[in-house]
């Protein structure tokens, strides 16, 4: 579920560092620069870039504007080959079967077993479609606030890093008390910060 569903989950982030003068121009320029490369003709075995809200297709934006008003809506795709443990091991095997009878061995030392692992790995990569995962983001920027439409470990690390590399800005995962503190008052804070936990049983 994502930025566009009836119901979602979202990580709350606040964004810390400072944008130029020329903010939009400048989210313009990063995002162009960090938008999804496809890698279904390569033999890469990852990629991770921004592309459309409403299309995962579209990494030029030609059929829909990131940003709203002061709002930023992008989505980061992530295509990955994964070649799975048991399909591994038994090719693996399977060429190891041939090899001991071509050339009548009863075993066969590590390094050549390592060495017929990396190549089967590399042929069935090759054959591999990349498996795509999209995850939906909205940047509120006057405020500095994100929301990631995800709570999974992996794609909430992705997103820290990628949009590092893109903004140059970093990304600190908001617990209900530091959003308490920003949406009260001076006063009020100081009073939570002598709240002592307590046991309702």
């Amino acid at each position: 579920m994502g930025l566009l569903a009836g119901t979602a989950s979202f990580t709350r982030f606040t964004v810390e560092g400072e944008l130029p003068g020329n903010a939009w121009d400048f989210i313009a320029e990063q995002i162009e620069k960090r938008s999804f490369k496809d890698i279904d003709d390569t033999l890469d075995e990852f990629s991770v870039g921004w592309v459309s809200v409403g299309d995962m297709f579209d990494s030029k934006f030609a059929y829909g504007s990131y940003s709203a008003g002061d709002y930023v809506a992008l989505s980061m795709r992530v295509d990955e080959r994964k070649v799975p443990g048991a399909v591994l091991k038994k090719f693996a095997a399977k060429e190891e079967a041939r090899i001991k009878e071509e050339k009548d061995l009863r075993r066969i030392g590590r390094t050549l077993r390592l060495e017929i692992k990396e190549r089967i790995k590399a042929e069935l990569m090759r054959k591999s479609p990349p498996v795509p995962a999209v995850y939906d983001l909205c940047w509120n920027v006057p405020q500095g606030t994100v929301l990631f439409f995800s709570n999974g470990r992996k794609p909430l690390a992705l997103l820290e890093e990628l949009f590092k590399e893109t903004f140059g800005l970093s990304l600190v995962m908001q617990v209900p008390w530091n959003t308490a503190l920003q949406l009260v008052d001076e006063k009020t804070a100081a009073k939570l910060e002598t709240l002592q936990p307590a046991s309702l049983i």
